[in-house]
């Protein structure tokens, strides 16, 4: 179902030597019908299932619900969560005590439609519910035939120490179909494609995301949520900035949104 020649223990040095944090892109990362059943599970922009995230920092839907996934997704997100791939991460990152996130917490499927986008964001380091720290993430584009052009790279900044704030744009890692990302979360790795995509009505980004935790370190950030950074004009918004430090803080977060009403869950936040 997975690549089977994915040599993990031989890509630690590519995965630690990346800039500016530690990650590795795999291609062709599903066998080929399966990612191809993985697209075509995949709903709609307008199916009624999908979670809606509409603010200034993120354009985008979400499900992350094992009872809505067909088969091909089930599959694929029990294996992603096994201790049979599980044992690959390990070799890959030589974190030895890493877990699967089994609830998808801001993980399943992920859609992003003609102007959506994702600020450039810090992920939130200790789960709500498990207590865990959170130290990588596995992201999977799952649309064919996209042109680069729309943009939908995932864009990976560096870190500006004087204001805790991302600094340059480092790595895009460019939205081709059954390409696989893994990143290190730890690392002030700020990341997110803040540029509204721009394919045709009807069309969307299509990807999919597990996340992967283990017991929380001693020096871990205590974050609980995601630190998002306005992007370019929106500096100078006072509202775009008082929405970011709601987004921030776990007491306020489930004010932060605008979003359908029928489809409100805070807690499946990110």
């Amino acid at each position: 179902m997975i690549r089977k020649d994915i040599d993990w223990r031989g890509l630690r040095a590519t995965f630690h030597a990346a800039k500016p944090f530690p990650h590795v892109v795999i291609d062709d990362f599903f066998d080929p019908a399966v990612a191809e059943a993985m697209e075509r599970d995949i709903p709609a922009f307008d199916d009624p299932s999908w979670w809606q995230y509409s603010n200034p920092l993120e354009e985008k839907r979400a499900l992350n619900l094992w009872d809505r996934f067909p088969a091909a997704s089930y599959q694929s997100f029990s294996l992603l969560c096994s201790e049979k791939f599980l044992i690959g991460l390990r070799e890959l990152t030589g974190v030895a005590d890493l877990s699967a996130d089994e609830g998808l917490h801001g993980g399943g499927w992920h859609l992003h439609p003609p102007g959506g986008k994702l600020n450039v964001h810090l992920d939130y380091s200790i789960h709500p519910k498990l207590g865990l720290e959170r130290r990588l993430n596995l992201i999977c584009y799952m649309t064919s035939g996209w042109n680069p052009a729309w943009g939908g790279a995932l864009g990976f900044w560096s870190h500006d120490e004087a204001t805790n704030s991302p600094k340059d744009l480092v790595t895009s890692v460019e939205c081709r179909f059954n390409r696989a990302v893994i990143f290190d979360t730890t690392s002030n790795s700020w990341h997110g494609l803040p540029e509204p995509i721009t394919c045709p009505k009807g069309l969307a980004r299509k990807s999919i995301a597990t996340y992967y935790l283990s017991p929380p370190r001693a020096h871990a950030s205590e974050r609980g949520k995601a630190l998002y950074a306005p992007y370019g004009e929106q500096s100078k918004d006072p509202a775009v900035l008082e929405l970011i430090r709601r987004r921030a803080d776990v007491k306020t977060a489930s004010t932060a949104y605008r979003t359908d009403e029928r489809r409100r869950t805070p807690e499946r936040r990110k």
